[in-house]
């Protein structure tokens, strides 16, 4: 029995010779047809013969008769003629009964021959089967067991992964994500004449697997090297908005478990951060397209995460305010403040250090909101305030920062935050109490703008009522870029500046802080200072790296890639819980 090659398919194989001895016994099963049909046929031609024969002897008899007759009167040649084709025909009958004999010998050898044939293929065949079901078997043991040894692994893996954010927690790392863009139609066009022979379309940034980047680094005339990067999560250009929220989701809980969170977008222009943050850009007074909600960013995603966590705690026990900033050449505009008239217009203001060392916006906007479409109109709004330019890079270019900060003021009874409500009567009891002392504007379902100073946060109810305050800051950092590549001039080459001085002071920041230095250059750049409380350990920090795949960006790719890691490797204070206010006390 033929043992299949390595590397070939053993069904295949074994298909492949059933059909080989197929052909051959169709083959063989032919040529009996055309014997049998050749022996009929002789067979007939040798009746033909013989009736021929006899009707030959009966005129031999007669011709005998008539030759003794005549042979008494006179001799004929023409019984002689006669006489010499009757041996002739004898000749040739004895001639064709021999062929016809050897003709049948050898048609039963060939029958046998094919039947032995045919018995031996049916017993390969029955080998091959059973060989078949063997391997078959085989297969779905391995399956089972390659099922079996992936489960573990996730299972695994899942254990890996909450022992390693556990870590995290207790190091006060700052969490790093990273996303590949897919590549786009303006990666092809060349940026530097000195360039134009490069193929800018090739990628070079992959995702190895869910936690590391490879980027192949090539240079003209040097041999390409590959560089990988860890961080706690990578995307491939393939995977959905949906995707990225899903590990951006848990954080979200613990605002309502009384901690700050902070999430950055960080990247050169043009590599999705915006897209990332916001989705495809809001239009008009729409606060999001129905049809385009499975595009939506991880700002709307995350507001609309918050209120569904609310929605299922005691009415009145949370409510919410939005602020909209944008850093601009290094200025804090208030992207929420209003007119006499009642219209939105960016108003500057400045960012200050309270007695406790935490950043400070003064009369900041702070809009009451209760769901996320309320939230998603006033960013909407401020939206249209942000300045965009378009460059070589990106034709809609953000040229400021944007941070929208949530404030999450909770009330609660007692000292416990785990037990926010001790029972329905509780929660009745404390509800009514605080519908005397919430905002009257909260309670007519109507948004009101204030200061920090006029926000309705002061609660005056009894004793055991206290409240805490978590902030989500969400953060759109402009794109860093370089001069040659965006084409920039004018008043759009001072904004570039300004945003490269505070991308570099924000670095700089991070590496003072792990190189725990005594002194943090936070007042270095406005953007710093602002964020001073996120960055200086007192929020849950997720950096979202945006990359471009293109060899077109590989150096600031790689600046980001840097900058990631140097922000992975940061060591802070483990992040706390926030203190609960001093209670009012009760009229």
């Amino acid at each position: 029995m033929m043992r299949p090659h390595r590397g070939l398919d053993p069904s295949s194989v074994w298909a492949q010779r059933l059909r080989q001895l197929e052909q051959r016994l169709r083959a063989k099963e032919e040529r009996i047809v055309v014997l049998e049909t050749e022996n009929a046929v002789l067979h007939l031609k040798l009746a033909e013969y013989q009736g021929l024969a006899g009707r030959s002897t009966n005129e031999v008899l007669q011709l005998y008769a008539a030759h003794g007759q005549q042979m008494k009167f006179q001799r004929s040649s023409v019984v002689t003629q006669l006489h010499g084709a009757i041996k002739r025909l004898k000749q040739d009958l004895k001639s064709l009964h021999s062929f016809a004999l050897e003709l049948s010998k050898d048609f039963q050898r060939q029958s046998k021959a094919c039947l032995y044939q045919v018995l031996a293929a049916v017993q390969g065949i029955q080998l091959h089967n059973e060989a078949m079901q063997m391997f078959q078997i085989k297969a779905f043991d391995l399956e089972q067991s390659l099922q079996e040894v992936t489960e573990r692994y996730e299972k695994e893996k899942q254990k890996r992964k909450a022992l390693h954010n556990s870590l995290i927690e207790l190091r006060g790392n700052i969490r790093v994500h990273c996303r590949i863009r897919p590549l786009l139609p303006f990666d092809d066009v060349a940026g530097h004449s000195q360039d134009r022979q490069r193929n800018f379309s090739e990628k070079v940034a992959y995702a190895a697997d869910d936690e590391t980047i490879l980027v192949k680094c090539s240079r003209p005339g040097h041999a390409s090297v590959n560089k990988t990067f860890q961080f706690e999560r990578v995307y491939n250009d393939l995977e959905s908005q949906d995707a990225v929220f899903a590990d951006v989701a848990p954080l979200l809980t613990s605002l309502l478990d009384g901690y700050n969170v902070c999430i950055m977008a960080y990247g050169q222009t043009g590599s999705g951060k915006t897209y990332t943050m916001l989705g495809p850009q809001l239009e008009g007074n729409l606060a999001f397209a129905t049809e385009e909600e499975s595009e939506l960013g991880i700002i709307p995603r995350a507001t609309q995460e918050v209120f569904r966590l609310i929605s299922e705690k005691p009415p009145g026990s949370y409510w919410v305010e939005v602020s909209v900033v944008e850093v601009y050449n290094n200025e804090i505009f208030d992207l929420l403040a209003k007119d006499s008239c009642g219209k939105v217009f960016g108003v500057r203001r400045d960012v200050v250090t309270t007695r406790e060392g935490k950043s400070d916006v003064p009369s900041l906007t702070h809009e009451t909101v209760e769901n996320a479409s309320e939230f998603l109109h006033l960013v909407n709004k401020g939206l249209q305030l942000r300045v965009t330019h378009p460059t070589l890079v990106h034709a809609n270019s953000s040229r400021s920062h944007l941070v929208v900060t949530l404030t999450i003021t909770t009330v609660v009874l007692g000292d416990n935050f785990g037990t926010l409500w001790e029972d329905e009567q509780t929660s009745q009891r404390l509800n009514k109490e605080a519908s005397f002392t919430f905002p009257q504007k909260m309670r007519d379902n109507k948004s009101t703008s204030s200061s920090r100073a006029s926000s309705p946060v002061q609660l005056e109810a009894t004793e055991k009522m206290k409240q805490v305050k978590t902030r989500l800051q969400l953060v759109d950092l402009a794109g860093s870029e370089c001069v040659g590549m965006s084409g920039v001039t004018g008043a759009a080459l001072r904004e570039t500046s300004f945003i490269n001085r505070s991308l570099s002071a924000l670095a700089d920041v991070l590496g003072a802080i792990a190189e725990q230095r005594a002194h943090v250059p936070y007042r270095n750049s406005k953007l710093t200072h602002l964020l001073q409380d996120s960055l200086g350990g007192d929020a849950k920090l997720l950096v979202m790296l945006c990359i471009s795949p293109g060899q077109k960006y590989l150096t600031e790719s790689m600046q980001s890639l840097g900058f990631g890691t140097r922000a992975r490797q940061v060591q802070r204070e483990q992040v706390k819980k926030k203190n609960f206010s001093v209670p009012s006390k009760g009229k």
